[in-house]
C-alpha cells in the first residue's frame, strides 16, 4: 500500500509457506521468510521423497518489478528467526538457532556471504541493533549453560567484536553463593552415520568416583534445547539436586540444516526416538560416574509425546515425565488449536483415512500394554495446544492395566505452567518423582501426594 495515495498493488499471492516479508532499503525487493517447500521448493536441499519442514525458516530475495525470487541461505544449517535490513550498510543482520545457540549473524545479499558473530554468549536471548550507523552497534543479553541475564554492547563490523558488558544486572553478585553445576558439549554417532549433538550438566561438587543418576531431556521436533542456565524445565536445578542431566538434539530439530530437520515430518518418534535410546546408551558407555541403573526421562509437548513414545520401544529408563504429551496422533489432529495446523509440519500430507498407520501404530495409546516405565503426566487444564485429554486417555489406559502412572493437573494453566505459585508446585512434583524412582527415596513424593497408591506401595 502506497500510504499517501491508498493505492494497493498485489505483490504475490496464491503462495502457500511463507512466513514473513519486508521491504529491501530501496523498495524494489523484498525480503522473504518461509519454509524451504516455499516457491515450489526452489530453495529446498532435501532428499528425494522428504517434505521440508515448516518449523525450518530461511530467507529469499524477491524482486518486484521482474517477479523473480531467488534463495539467499544455500547450504545453511541454522534457521532463521529474525531479521532486520540495514538502510546504510546494505547488510541484513539476523537471529537463527544454530544447533543448540541462537546466534546473530550478518548476510550480504548481494554476494549471498554470511558472517557469524562470535560473542561472549552461546544463546542471544535479545537484542537491538542501531542499524543507522556506518558500523551499526548491537546491544544484547543472553546465557551460556553456567551464566545467565549478562548483557552487553558492541559495534558489529567484525566476525569477532570486542564486546563491553553493560548495565546494573551482575550475574556474580546475583548468584553469588549458589552452587552451579558445570556445562559441557557432547557429541554421540548414531548408528546411521549421523553426529548427533549434545550436552550435560555435572552436579556441583561433582566427584568423579561415584555413580550418579542420569536424566535426559529433549524436545524431539522441530525447536531444538538450548543450552542455556535458566529454562522453563530446570535442568540446572536438577544437576544441583545429585543428577547428570543430558540434553540431545535428535533427529527432526531445526537448527541442523534442512534434511536434518525434515525427518520430523511423518515418522512421529521414528528416527528421533532411535536417537535418544542410542544417545543415552553411549552417554551411559562412555561417562562411567552414571549409574545404568537409575536413568530417568522427560520431555514437553512433542517432547511429551517422545517420552510416552520412548516407554513402547525401551525398558532402559527406571522413571519418565510427559508434561503436555500427546498419546493419541488422531485424536491430537482434530482437536485443540494447533493440532490440525501443526499436522503441516508433523505429518504433511498424512490423514487418518489415508494413512491410519502412522495415526494409530506411532501412537502411545494404542501400544500403552508395552509401558512398564513408572511415568507421570503433567497437563495444565487450559492448555489450548495439547488439550487434557492426551494425558487423560493415556492415564486411564495405564491404570487399567495396573501399570505405575500418576497424573497431576495444573488448574487454569496453559501449555507452559507461568503462575509463580503454581509453577512451584509442579516443579517439587518432578523433583518429588524423580527422587522416588532415581534415589529411591519416596518420602518427597509421598508427602506430596499421599492418597496417590503408586508413590505408597511401589519401592
Amino acid at each position: 500500500m502506497d500510504v499517501e495515495t491508498g493505492r494497493v498493488d498485489t505483490l504475490l499471492n496464491d503462495t502457500a509457506f511463507i512466513g514473513g516479508a519486508q521491504f529491501s532499503p530501496d523498495g524494489r525487493s523484498l525480503l522473504i521468510s518461509a519454509c524451504p517447500a516455499a516457491f515450489d521448493g526452489i530453495g529446498s536441499e532435501v532428499r528425494e521423497g522428504q517434505q521440508p519442514q515448516n518449523f525450518d525458516t530461511r530467507l529469499y530475495l524477491y524482486n518486484i518489478d521482474a517477479k523473480t525470487v531467488k534463495p539467499l541461505l544455500c547450504n545453511f544449517a541454522p534457521s532463521v528467526d529474525r531479521t532486520e535490513w540495514s538502510p546504510v550498510d546494505g547488510m541484513i543482520y539476523f537471529h537463527a538457532t544454530d544447533g543448540k545457540d541462537l546466534s546473530l549473524f550478518r548476510l550480504d545479499p548481494k554476494t549471498s556471504k554470511v558472517i557469524k558473530y562470535q560473542l561472549p554468549v552461546t544463546c542471544v536471548s535479545g537484542y537491538s541493533i542501531a542499524l543507522r550507523q556506518k558500523n551499526p552497534t548491537a546491544i544484547f543479553f543472553g546465557q551460556t549453560g553456567e551464566r545467565a541475564r549478562d548483557m552487553y554492547l558492541c559495534t558489529l563490523s567484525s566476525a569477532k567484536p570486542k564486546a563491553k558488558h553493560v548495565g546494573e544486572v551482575n550475574f556474580d553478585k546475583m548468584y553469588e553463593g549458589v552452587a552451579i553445576g558445570s556445562c559441557h558439549d557432547w557429541k554421540f554417532q548414531s548408528s546411521r552415520g549421523d553426529s548427533i549433538d549434545g550436552f550435560y550438566f555435572l552436579p556441583p561438587n561433582f566427584d568423579a568416583t561415584k555413580k550418579y543418576p542420569l536424566i535426559v531431556y529433549y524436545y524431539g521436533g522441530c525447536t531444538p534445547t538450548t543450552k542455556s542456565l535458566e529454562f522453563q524445565y530446570p535442568l540446572q536445578v536438577l544437576a544441583g539436586q545429585g543428577y547428570v542431566v543430558y540434553a540431545l538434539n535428535p533427529s527432526g530439530a531445526i537448527g541442523y540444516g534442512q534434511e536434518f530437520a525434515a525427518r520430523h515430518v511423518g515418522t512421529w518418534g521414528e528416527g528421533s526416538g532411535d536417537d535418544i535410546i542410542e544417545g543415552t546408551k553411549q552417554f551411559v558407555a562412555a561417562h562411567t560416574f552414571v549409574n545404568g541403573e537409575k536413568i530417568g526421562c522427560m520431555g514437553a509437548s512433542y517432547g511429551g509425546f517422545m517420552t510416552q513414545y520412548l516407554q513402547t520401544r525401551t525398558d532402559i529408563f527406571a522413571a519418565a515425565i510427559s508434561h503436555a504429551g500427546i498419546s493419541n496422533i488422531a485424536s491430537y489432529w482434530g482437536g485443540g488449536y494447533w493440532g490440525y495446523t501443526y499436522g503441516e509440519a508433523a505429518q504433511y500430507g498424512s490423514y487418518p483415512w489415508n494413512n491410519p498407520d502412522l495415526y494409530v501404530k506411532h501412537s502411545p495409546l494404542f501400544n500403552a500394554d508395552k509401558i512398564h516405565t513408572p511415568l507421570l503426566l503433567l497437563h495444565g487444564t487450559v492448555d489450548t495446544n495439547v488439550p487434557t485429554n492426551e494425558s487423560q486417555q493415556l492415564f486411564t489406559a495405564l491404570r487399567i492395566l495396573g501399570r505405575p502412572v500418576s497424573y497431576i493437573q495444573v488448574e487454569g494453566q496453559n501449555h507452559v505452567i507461568t503462575d509463580y505459585n503454581k509453577r512451584l508446585v509442579w516443579q517439587d512434583a518432578i523433583f518429588a518423582w524423580f527422587a522416588h524412582w532415581l534415589k529411591d527415596q519416596p518420602e518427597w513424593w509421598q508427602d506430596l501426594y499421599p492418597e496417590d497408591k503408586f508413590g505408597q506401595d511401589r519401592k
